[in-house]
C-alpha cells in the first residue's frame, strides 16, 4: 500500500475525525426516539453523511485557526509563549 506524503496529514486527520465524531454523535441523537430499529440504521446512515458532508469542510477550514489559537494561549516547554 502507498502512503501519502506528510503535507496530507493534517487533512486525512480532519476527515477521520469528523467521521468518528459525527457517528458518534448521529447516534446519540437519534437513539433515543428510534431506537436500534431498522429504520433507526437508515436514518442514523442519512443524518451521518449529511453531518459529514457539512463539517468536514468546516474542521478544513477552522482547525489551523483553531490550531493557532491553542498555540497562542499555552506556553512552550520552556515556560514561555510562542
Amino acid at each position: 500500500m502507498s502512503r501519502l506524503p506528510p503535507r496530507y496529514a493534517p487533512l486525512i486527520y480532519g476527515v477521520v475525525q469528523v467521521a468518528i465524531t459525527t457517528a458518534v454523535a448521529t447516534a446519540i441523537a437519534i437513539y433515543p426516539s428510534m431506537g436500534l430499529s431498522p429504520s433507526a440504521l437508515m436514518h442514523w446512515a442519512e443524518a451521518w453523511l449529511a453531518s459529514w458532508l457539512v463539517l468536514l469542510p468546516v474542521v478544513v477550514v477552522i482547525s489551523p485557526l483553531v490550531q493557532r489559537l491553542v498555540l497562542a494561549l499555552t506556553a512552550d516547554e520552556t515556560g514561555t509563549g510562542p
